[in-house]
């Protein structure tokens, strides 16, 4: 019968007419028969299914064995014996060279027919056996998986003791080979499946044996913790940790990281590996338990690790959000990630240019899963942009991409990055803090943070780009008896010629502290520069100064010489004087006071003001010299210092004419454009003196501006009711009007805007968020004295005729300190720079007559930095006039103008000048220049050493090369047809494997 069916199988027949033919022989085969008939016809079906060139024909065997398994059982049971099973396992069937690949299949199907035999035990202990020795070889995913299903049908056949705990670390080896070869979607969901049927041996084992669950980890974690692998464990392993029970998820982190035997450079390996694992499908738990370990490492404060590792991966978690099946889990990790970096902006910043592509391709997605993926996304974005605020520049494509998503409040905020923070000892992150490995491109040198300290950082770097200042500063001599300044000194002398990306202000933060700051907390700005302009002011007045002074001009007279002699640096460089006059509305005399001023507080006016503004703004293009000077009429404004300086009534025919400060520069959005040319303004001034400082308007209600704010400042003041002026010649309280007048004008115009008051609901500060619009160039009017117009008047043309009138002093905006917050007791502080200087001619002779830069070097050629601690990054004037339309909670606080050379600073501006050309660039003492030199070599040495150490680290690092195709690919969606668009979570065969693989 077995040539019969052989002949059948082996002939030209069509398939239907031997299936007719194989069916009667089937038949046959289940009447009784002798043994040796059976033998020959299980060798024959074992050949066809074993060595089988087709289908059909092992489908025949099959057939033809279970036929006999079930109707010839003794028979089979001596055919299928041990010695037999033995050597099919360790010599293979067939030919050598062309060993069956079906003998497992082979065996589990003939098990069913033995299960009751006598030699099932022997069959059993056999295979318990020779499955640990088949596992040790290395099988193939697809081989493991067919002993995964004959253990899963037949678990008498499991290892068990010792050698079960061998089988499962054996296995767990086999899994950390298995690769896939093919890109074939298909194939990959084979390859898929073959991984979930060895895992779930395990789990099946571990369910049974769960002592054999900690062993396995183990051997886990040897095998992606090791440095010594020429290819990385493969990804498969995520398969593993999903079937461990969470219950032992706190015990394992502790027990892994606490063991000393474990190197950073593996533990590193392994996270880094670990976090390679979100990009596996369908995995359960991976996130738990790579969260699980990044917090268990910042728990026994491993931060080197954690920060090397987070800085490497977290662009590839982010590009995994491109897919729908591994969306889940890649996003808690992300979150984790970021929410827990909260001592460098570094990580966030790695993510920046993604962000909007990545929020396209998923509103582009349009399903319940990208929908969910964007607001969670959005919401860890402005925690992001809430912890690491003054990147205004860097964030507005992101804000732009996020705009139509919920913005979490910060209630929500505050508590989403107090919980996830690695420790809330910020000293223990302190020399963690962004490792920059060379300077900023801009050439300029950043401040380290000390524990908020922006606040001195934003004032220091203001200060320094404030360049008459920082010469004046650099040129003391040694030995100036002024401790203070000198630390000032060295700090500016590090910050010009340091190799450091980035410097510590430790030493002057503690000399300049004023000592009812709280440490470690968020403090004014404004506050600070006012102590510590005092401070240094106050050390040098008292007599402890021996600095080498300014060279002054020979045409100055005695008494001029003697006025700056005596006038200490702060004053020469900030100091201002204000009138501040009095008048009894009863008896009409007049009381006043002048005072000197390093700042100007500008309140804002109540809202039910309206504040009047000059609409004569000029495109920033045509301010040019002939629109600076003054024109001829200029100063023929009433002497009286009861100029009515608030909004004029309307139809008031008693309003009295205004004195306004004026802006020029960009005009502001809805104000009608109204050009004036420099001889128009001649022209107007003629006819009528009121336009001199710009014809006036009415501002929109909510608009304000710096000069509105100034304004207001220097408007009347009713003093009536509680506030009643005591007259001295009534001898009575009686109402009165006060008014201040500027007669001095700074080198150095502070201005300050008062944007935190006190809400007596709440009884807490708060924060006026009004937008405020900055002009670039600042006309400001100064009383001018009868004696001092003539002087000047005398020295050149000028905008003040003999009489007191007010003459024009322009002021160039050179820094601008954010406040990013909402309380002055919380945020953060940055700042916009630029170096503001004359611009005369090298060897042209200085006559006396200002030269003031030309429009185009004042406004647009003279760079802007963006000061945000130790970054530094190049700007523009555009990025400070929007920062707060983009960021509402970023707003200006504190604004440093240059005076442009005039007739009321000519003399200083000259003395600088001529000490410019003596000395040139700041010539530091010899202890300075070697303290410097010092520390470029340190720092030299200090690169060397973290280059190595980063090497080694880096090195350890898994590789990940291909995380930015993701991105890229979705990039090119738009090309592409179909749903095989990652975003689209299709999965074609290519974007699939490259998920996966």
């Amino acid at each position: 019968m077995d040539k019969i069916l052989e002949a059948v199988v082996m002939s030209s027949y069509p398939n239907n007419v031997k299936q007719g033919l194989v069916r009667r022989v089937i038949e046959a085969a289940k009447q009784p028969m002798d043994s040796e008939q059976c033998w020959s016809m299980l060798e024959l079906s074992t050949k066809l299914y074993l060595t089988g060139d087709t289908k059909y024909k092992r489908e025949i065997g099959k057939e033809v064995l279970e036929v006999y398994g079930h109707y010839h059982p003794e028979e089979f049971e001596e055919f299928f014996n041990v010695r037999f099973l033995l050597s099919l396992l360790q010599e293979g069937y067939g030919p050598l060279g062309k060993r069956s690949h079906y003998v497992l299949d082979y065996i589990q199907l003939g098990l069913q027919f033995v299960l009751e035999s006598p030699s099932a035990n022997s069959i059993f202990s056999l295979l318990r056996i020779e499955v640990l020795r088949k596992v040790c070889e290395r099988p193939s995913p697809k081989q493991c998986a067919k002993i995964s299903k004959l253990l899963s049908q037949h678990p008498q056949c499991i290892p068990t003791g010792k050698h079960q705990l061998l089988f499962c670390q054996q296995l767990i080896r086999c899994i950390g080979q298995f690769q896939c070869v093919s890109e074939g979607e298909e194939e990959i969901m084979e390859f898929l499946e073959q991984v979930n049927k060895v895992s779930g041996l395990l789990q099946r084992i571990w369910r049974t044996q769960t002592s054999a669950i900690l062993p396995s980890l183990k051997e886990l974690f040897t095998i992606i913790s090791s440095t010594e692998e020429q290819e990385a464990p493969s990804n498969a392993l995520a398969s593993v940790v999903q079937f461990v029970p969470l219950e032992l998820m706190d015990g394992v982190i502790r027990n892994l990281t606490n063991d000393d035997s474990i190197t950073d450079v593996q533990m590193m390996m392994a996270i880094g590996r670990m976090i390679d694992w979100v990009s596996w499908p369908l995995g359960k738990n991976i996130d738990k338990w790579i969260i699980a370990l990044l917090k268990g490492l910042a728990a026994v404060k491993k931060f080197s690790i954690l920060i090397e590792v987070t800085l490497s991966k977290i662009e590839k978690v982010f590009s995994k959000l491109l897919y729908p099946i591994v969306r889940e889990g890649a996003l808690s990790v992300l979150q984790y990630m970021l929410l827990s970096f909260q001592h460098s902006h570094e990580a966030f910043h790695l993510l920046l240019p993604h962000i909007p592509r990545l929020v396209a391709s998923l509103k582009k997605e349009d399903s319940n899963s990208a929908t969910s993926c964007l607001e969670q996304l959005a919401e860890l974005i402005h925690c992001m942009f809430f912890r690491f605020s003054g990147f205004p520049d860097l964030y507005e494509p992101v804000l732009e991409a996020v705009k139509a998503l919920p913005i979490p409040n910060e209630d929500r905020i505050k508590h989403l990055l107090g919980q996830n923070a690695w420790t809330s000892q910020k000293n223990e992150l302190a020399c963690f803090y962004p490792r920059l490995a060379s300077k900023s491109e801009t050439g300029k040198i950043g401040l380290i943070n000390l524990g908020n300290t922006c606040y001195m950082n934003s004032i220091i770097q203001s200060l320094f780009m404030a360049s008459d200042f920082r010469h004046s500063v650099l040129n003391l001599t040694e030995g100036n008896s002024q401790p203070l300044m000198t630390k000032l000194q060295w700090l500016f002398a590090f910050l010009e010629h340091s190799q450091r990306p980035a410097i510590s202000p430790e030493s002057f933060l503690s000399a300049s502290w004023p000592p009812w700051f709280t440490p470690g907390a968020q403090q004014d700005c404004s506050e600070y520069l006012k102590y510590l302009l005092d401070r240094l002011h106050e050390e040098e007045k008292t007599g402890k100064r021996i600095y080498q002074k300014l060279k002054e001009s020979s045409l100055m007279s005695q008494a001029v010489e003697h006025h700056y002699l005596n006038k200490t640096l702060i004053e020469k460089m900030f100091g201002g004087k204000m009138m501040t006059k009095i008048r009894c509305l009863k008896c009409l005399n007049v009381s006043s006071r002048e005072e000197a001023f390093t700042d100007l507080s500008l309140a804002f006016p109540p809202s039910d003001r309206n504040v009047c503004r000059s609409t004569s703004v000029l495109p920033v293009e045509e301010i040019g010299p002939q629109f600076i000077e003054p024109p001829e009429n200029a100063g023929r404004l009433m002497g009286s210092p009861w100029i009515q300086r608030k909004a004029p009534v309307a139809n008031d025919p008693h309003a009295a004419p205004s004195v306004l400060v004026e802006s020029l520069g960009f005009q502001e959005p809805g104000e009608a454009a109204n050009p004036v040319r420099g001889d128009d303004v001649g022209v107007d001034a003629a006819k009528d003196p009121l336009p001199t400082f710009g014809e006036q308007a009415c501002a929109p209600k909510d608009s304000k501006s710096v000069p509105d704010l100034i304004n207001y400042f220097l408007s009347p003041e009713r003093l009536t009711a509680e506030n009643k002026y005591h007259c001295e010649k009534c001898a009575s309280l009686q109402d009165a009007e006060k008014v201040a007048e500027l007669t001095e004008g700074p080198h150095y115009l502070i201005l300050t805007l008062l944007r935190f008051s006190f809400d007596p609901r709440t009884m807490k500060r708060k924060k006026i968020l009004d937008n405020v619009s900055i002009p670039v160039v600042l006309k400001l009017p100064i009383l001018v004295a009868p004696e001092e117009t003539e002087e000047v008047c005398r020295r050149g043309k000028d905008g003040a005729v003999p009489g007191n009138g007010f003459m024009t002093v322009v002021y160039d905006l050179c820094s601008v300190v954010v406040h990013s917050g909402v309380s002055s007791e919380s945020g953060h502080y940055y700042c916009y720079s630029r170096e503001c200087t004359d611009t005369i001619p090298h060897g042209q002779p200085w006559d006396g007559v200002p030269r003031p830069a030309s429009d185009k070097q004042l406004d647009f050629e003279i760079q802007w930095y963006l000061f945000n601690d130790t970054r530094v990054s190049f700007s523009s004037f555009e990025s400070v006039s929007n920062v707060t339309s983009f960021f509402p909670k970023d707003t200006a606080y504190v604004l440093f103008y240059r005076q442009r050379p005039g007739r009321q600073s000519c003399l200083l501006h000259e003395a600088l000048a001529e000490a410019g050309r003596l000395h040139g660039e700041p010539s530091l003492h010899k202890d300075l220049m070697e303290a410097i030199s010092k520390d470029n070599i340190l720092f030299l040495q200090e690169q060397e050493k973290e280059a190595r150490n980063r090497a080694a680290y880096i090195s350890a690092l898994p590789k990940s090369p291909l995380w930015w195709r993701d991105l890229d690919r979705d990039k090119d969606d738009d090309s592409s047809s179909g749903g095989c668009s990652p975003a689209a979570g299709g999965g074609g065969s290519g974007s699939f494997h490259g998920l996966v693989f």
